[in-house]
């Protein structure tokens, strides 16, 4: 053995190092190591309880228990109780309290083995379910698969329903690569949302909507009783149904164009609003002027009613079967009517002002033309033991001669009967109102000078050629 250093002899337990402070440090890491071993092998940290459903539900072994969303378990087995009810053994990192509840949910309707198990924890304040727990019916929900949903119809709806949806599927083939598709579904969540605003509306009224279901029953009593005029409605919508779909690209179109024109209405109405409260002055002013309106309506009312007939016979006049003897068949030749009088009316206008002169002659002397028609029967009041006669002066007419020697009137030959009219006779025309005596306020005859506007001269007339006479 050699000696030690410096001559200084060591025990043992110095010679390797042992102290207090490292007996403490090596005791504190096998607890620590024993305390991992435990939770490792031991109880794994794992609360394990059992859920009643009234079936399975397509779970499996292994299938995911979620909390919130996150993953906390599985599903270890899958037993049949003696009442047949599918007892779900399920192991979850989490204790559970008393109001927990359990519901199996699928990840898609499509899947078969894509369920898993969602859990709504009870209170914190509620007491703690012991490790082996079972939840009940009452705590568990068991969901609806869609196989039992169309097993509930018959036999004929279901292959009704393959058909709907297969021929929605040829509808929608292809549309998804252009994305119509999914544009017509962003409109599904909205329509939803007022389907659901409806039913709180009826909902908020149990009495009216009791009211309505009643009514409702006696409206489809009323469509039972006439079942072939419902059939042949049917056939009817039938038919203007697939003449729609005939027109499926000019629908699409309008369905395109209406959420627009219904923003541009929703804008109309607002501006609506306020030309409402700018009319409120107005109807309140007029308020005083209507009170006279219903008594007027109540007699334009028999006024009305009378002229259906003439409202009737004013259609006719407008279109009655036939040709040519309504007026749209009369505004149907107005433009070849009005290209030939385009033509004759120049003509026409030219006679005008070629009679125009004879018009002014004419004027004045209207009085004596209308008095010699009223006055007619007068010339013949006079009579005998003849009977009526009438004075007649044949010499005006310058067709006869009075022979004063002979006391006798002599025919005129034709060839001198009309030089008593030329321009240089001495016998002229006789002057408007020239037919009757003066009258006491000299307004006859009516000759320019005094009377301004006559258009026929002392020149041109004899004003002293008057019947004798007061």
């Amino acid at each position: 053995m050699a000696a030690n250093p410096l001559g200084e002899e060591k025990s043992p337990a110095q010679s390797r190092g042992v102290t207090p402070a490292r007996i403490a440090a090596i005791a504190a890491l096998a607890v620590i190591v024993i305390a991992l071993l435990v939770i490792a092998f031991g109880g794994n940290g794992k609360h394990k309880y059992t859920l009643l459903f009234q079936n399975a539900s397509q779970l499996v072994r292994d299938n995911q228990v979620l909390i919130g969303g996150q993953p906390v378990g599985s599903v270890e087995s899958i037993d049949l109780t003696e009442d047949n009810l599918a007892s779900v053994n399920v192991s979850v990192g989490q204790e559970l309290h008393e109001g927990t509840t359990a519901v199996v949910r699928a990840t898609s309707l499509s899947g078969v083995a894509n369920h898993y198990v969602t859990i709504s924890p009870g209170p914190n304040s509620n007491p703690t379910l012991e490790d082996g727990a079972t939840l009940g019916l009452a705590n568990t929900t068991t969901p609806v698969d869609l196989d039992q949903f169309f097993n509930t119809f018959p036999r004929p709806v279901r292959q009704s329903l393959g058909k709907f949806i297969r021929g929605w599927a040829q509808f929608y083939a292809g549309r998804g690569k252009d994305g119509s598709g999914n544009r017509t579904y962003k409109f599904f969540g909205p329509g939803l949302n007022r389907a659901t605003a409806f039913v709180r509306e009826l909902n908020a009224d149990q009495r009216l909507f009791s009211r309505f279901v009643v009514g409702s029953s006696k409206f489809a009593t009323a469509i039972a009783a006439r079942g072939d005029e419902l059939s042949s409605a049917v056939s009817n919508a039938s038919t203007a149904f697939g003449a729609i779909a005939s027109q499926n690209v000019a629908l699409s179109r309008t369905l395109r164009l209406l959420p627009p024109v219904f923003r541009q209405g929703n804008t109309t109405f607002v501006n609506l609003r306020a030309a409402l409260d700018d009319l409120d002055p107005l109807i309140n002013t007029a308020k005083p002027a209507t009170k006279e309106l219903a008594p007027f309506l109540r007699e334009f009312h028999p006024v009305l009613s009378r002229a259906v007939p003439v409202f009737k016979d004013l259609r006719l006049t407008v279109r009655r079967p036939g040709k040519a003897n309504d007026a749209n068949e009369l505004f149907g030749v107005l433009p070849a009517v009005q290209k030939s009088a385009s033509k004759a009316f120049p003509h026409s206008e030219d006679a005008i002002a070629a009679f125009q002169p004879n018009l002014n002659f004419a004027r004045a002397y209207t009085p004596d033309i209308f008095n010699g028609f009223a006055k007619l029967g007068q010339v013949t009041g006079y009579y005998d033991a003849n009977g009526h006669y009438a004075r007649v002066q044949f010499s005006n007419l310058n067709l006869f001669d009075y022979n004063e020697g002979a006391g006798a009137l002599e025919p005129i030959p034709p060839s001198q009967q009309y030089d008593a009219f030329g321009g240089s006779a001495g016998v002229k025309r006789r002057c408007p109102g020239g037919a009757t005596q003066p009258a006491p306020d000299g307004s006859n005859p009516f000759v320019e000078p005094p009377f301004a506007g006559s258009g026929v001269t002392a020149a041109q007339c004899n004003p002293s050629d008057l019947p004798p006479g007061p």
